[in-house]
This record gives C-alpha cells, sequence and structure tokens, in this order.
C-alpha cells in the first residue's frame, strides 16, 4: 500500500500532468517521457506511474503496454458523448439554481467580462479557459459539490478536443459572445429559459466541433 507521502507526491503528478496537458503543452498521442517528467517533479518511477494511472482513471491518460502512457486523443463518438454529458449535467444544474446571491451576482459578471477581455486581446488560451470556467460557475450555482466535481472532470476532458479546432480562438469567439444572454437570464431567475438557451449553444458548439472533423 502506498505510503501517505507517496500518495500525495502522486497526486502532484497528475496535477502537474493535468495542467500540461490543459495548457497544450503535451498533445493528445503524445507519449508521456517518464525519464524527462521524472526529473522535472523529481519523483521516483513508482510515484510517477501512479500518478499516471490516476490521469488514466480520469480520461486523460492511456497506457499501452510495452509501449508507455500517451495523452488521450478523443473520437467523434468520445466528444458526442462528452457533449451529451455536459447537456445533461450543464442544464439540470442550471435549472436548479436557486436566488442568486450578490456575490455570485459579482461572480458571474466576472467570469463574463474576462472571456470578453480574452477575446479583446485575441489570446485562444485565455478564451478557452475563460469559456470552461463560464460553464464550471453555471454548474457550480446549482451548489451540488458532486455535480461540480463531475463537470469539472468532464469540462478537463473536452479541452483534449481542441486538437480537432483548426484555429481555437475563431471556435470560441461567437459562443463567449452568447455567456452574458445566458448570465442574464440566471440572474434574473429565468432557469428555465437559461437551460433552453444554453442547451442551444451546446448543440451548436457541438456542430461547429464535428463539423471540422
Amino acid at each position: 500500500m502506498p505510503s501517505q507521502t507517496q500518495e500525495s507526491s502522486a497526486s502532484r503528478v497528475a496535477a502537474e500532468v493535468k495542467a500540461r496537458i490543459v495548457s497544450g503543452q503535451l498533445r493528445p498521442g503524445q507519449r508521456l517521457t517518464e525519464d524527462r517528467i521524472r526529473g522535472d517533479l523529481g519523483v521516483s518511477r513508482s510515484t510517477l506511474r501512479e500518478g499516471f494511472r490516476t490521469l488514466v482513471q480520469e480520461r486523460l491518460v492511456v497506457h499501452h503496454l510495452a509501449r508507455g502512457f500517451f495523452v488521450r486523443e478523443l473520437t467523434r463518438d468520445d466528444l458526442v458523448d462528452i457533449y451529451a454529458l455536459r447537456r445533461i449535467l450543464e442544464c439540470s444544474a442550471v435549472r436548479n439554481i436557486g436566488e442568486v446571491s450578490p456575490e455570485q451576482h459579482k461572480q458571474l459578471a466576472e467570469v463574463v467580462a474576462k472571456g470578453e477581455a480574452a477575446t479583446e486581446q485575441e489570446s485562444w488560451q485565455e478564451a478557452a479557459q475563460a469559456s470552461v470556467t463560464f460553464h464550471q460557475t453555471l454548474v457550480d450555482l446549482a451548489d451540488s459539490p458532486r455535480l461540480s466535481d463531475a463537470a469539472h472532470r468532464t469540462l478537463v476532458e473536452f479541452r483534449l478536443a481542441y486538437v480537432f479546432m483548426d484555429d481555437p480562438f475563431s471556435f470560441h469567439v461567437p459562443f463567449i459572445a452568447r455567456h452574458a444572454g445566458i448570465a442574464e437570464l440566471i440572474i434574473g431567475g429565468e432557469n428555465h429559459m437559461a437551460a433552453e438557451t444554453l442547451e442551444e449553444y451546446l448543440r451548436d458548439s457541438k456542430e461547429a466541433l464535428l463539423a471540422g472533423i
């Protein structure tokens, strides 16, 4: 059984490799070079592989016998499934949001503003992060830790889809422009209309992404 120290180190490995995947430093299909990553993080081979196995469970990494660990590559069917799960998680969460507090109102407005700022700066990485943060914030407003955790894992996995985008910035811009409208509906207490608008948003996003594959 791994010691607490090893478990903590393995968690650090998983977090660091996940961050590299999310940022695009590690691309789908890329082999995880064990010696290099182990040297970067200063951990043992067993701890490194324990961290990798955590990412396998999170569907971010795959293990091929005799070949090693690789960043997972999504298929068209994977994308369809992820969007189906996102629709269930996000739209259900929005329908079940209670009264939005002034603090939550401010948080939602700030998230929308960050997305708009990212489009003005023409930064695709900032735009992508702002989009993920917006969707996570919508789910968090439902005040369900388990729902939020499920959404987080799904949105991280969705980041693997960016490899299919010829121009990630151009992909995100029209959808970020729709964030403010969804936020206004939620703040106004029109949850069901917000959920319907979000469902249409996700459908359009899926169609736009799949059209390029």
